[in-house]
């Protein structure tokens, strides 16, 4: 990753996951700014980010944030990604307020039901050629 790129938010998710194509739709749609950039847990990048933040490594169907140097896994990924988009998702980061161990709780049990309830693709997103810059592999 390029210097210029170190300090913008990257999110990995699972890039068979309906519901996390979803999600990365949504954080698409509503980062005006185009600040966030993308890696499926999959990918080259994706599996790096695993290995450097081993507390998400042991979850399976962990969303990783990297930002600032820093690595947040699972409910706190999401509430800080949130955090980053345009109004009104930061209002989602109050919830930062409830101990980690219920909001992780909450996040697993929907990661468990991820594939159930959305489905789950043959192979990872591609993006479109005006997205491809904002994804790494």
């Amino acid at each position: 990753m390029s210097s210029a790129n170190a300090e913008r938010p990257i999110l990995y998710f699972d890039g068979v996951c309906n519901l996390c194509n979803r999600a990365v739709q949504l954080v698409i749609r509503h980062d005006k700014e185009q600040i966030f950039l993308f890696a499926t847990l999959q990918s080259a990048a994706g599996r790096q980010a695993l290995a450097q933040a081993p507390r998400a490594s042991s979850r399976s169907g962990s969303l990783i944030l990297q930002y600032k140097g820093k690595y947040y896994a699972r409910s706190s990924g999401v509430l800080r990604a949130a955090r980053l988009l345009d109004t009104p998702w930061p209002l989602l980061y109050a919830f930062i307020i409830i101990p980690g161990f219920i909001r992780n709780a909450v996040y697993d049990w929907v990661a468990r039901k991820r594939y159930v309830w959305m489905g789950k693709r043959d192979s990872c997103m591609i993006p479109n050629p005006e997205l491809q810059n904002r994804f790494l592999t």
